[in-house]
């Protein structure tokens, strides 16, 4: 439970650091905007040195056989299931506007 917890919390962290991108793009503060990609970046490299995978999830398997999408997480089974798909997708729009409000401002 203690895993399924902190991996939650960390999920939170870096789905709020995504959300967070386009928003700060918007204000124009490019400084916060590339902070924040700068940690969802260090989060994608530590998934590919662990082939896609989270750590915690390697650390969960451990103490459980259970094995559904959301066996390690506190997320909807469907979420769990598409979090690298969708987030993934708003990471890239993200980056994209925060890239083209930089550029329109030049």
């Amino acid at each position: 439970m203690a895993i399924k917890l902190l991996h939650t919390a960390i999920w939170g962290v870096f789905a709020g650091c995504i959300l967070a991108i386009p928003v700060e793009g918007a204000r124009r503060e490019f400084q916060a905007a590339a902070i924040l990609t700068g940690l969802v970046l260090v989060e994608c490299a530590v998934l590919a040195v662990n082939r896609g995978r989270c750590p915690l999830t390697d650390l969960a398997e451990g103490y459980t056989g259970k094995r559904e999408d959301n066996f390690d997480i506190y997320l909807p089974q469907w979420l769990a299931r598409y979090n690298k798909a969708i987030f993934g997708t708003l990471f890239a729009a993200g980056e994209l506007f925060v890239l083209a409000q930089w550029l329109g401002g030049r």
